[in-house]
């Protein structure tokens, strides 16, 4: 399994933006910070700015910033958001597949059950977790 770029950069994006909570950055700051382009990551802001995980600032001084508490952003809601809508496998795609074993194959049920697992693990680590404490990531992201 592999995470899409999107959900990495929204998690990116995040962990910036909670190192420098109550402060707006600017798209240009984290890109820089990211190692992301600046039209990719416009497209996740423009996402997590619709999940209500950040707030968008218009206009010259604008920029964004956390719309929620880290401690209340769960890493696994954010990963479902963004890699929610791809099928893990062709036989979860419904009628679209084409795998001639999807009428009897049980490894549907157990990857199923393993995706479950991996999103409960996910669901106990809310973004807070991943910042508090961690200097050396305070010293990469934080803005001067």
């Amino acid at each position: 399994m592999r995470l899409t770029i999107r959900t990495s950069l929204a998690m990116r994006t995040l962990m910036f933006c909670a190192v420098n909570n109550g402060h707006i950055v600017r798209k240009h700051e984290v890109a820089e910070a990211c190692g992301a382009s600046e039209n990719h990551l416009a497209q996740v802001i423009h996402l997590l700015a619709r999940k209500g995980y950040l707030k968008t600032v218009r206009g010259r001084a604008g920029g964004l910033m956390l719309g929620l508490a880290p401690d209340q952003i769960r890493v696994g809601q954010v990963f479902r958001d963004f890699e929610g809508v791809l099928p893990f496998t062709e036989c979860s795609e419904g009628e679209g597949s084409t795998c001639p074993l999807s009428g009897v194959c049980q490894l549907k049920c157990v990857l199923s059950e393993a995706l479950e697992a991996f999103y409960a693990r996910l669901d106990t680590v809310f973004l807070a977790d991943l910042v508090t404490g961690n200097h050396g990531l305070n010293q990469l992201l934080k803005v001067a």
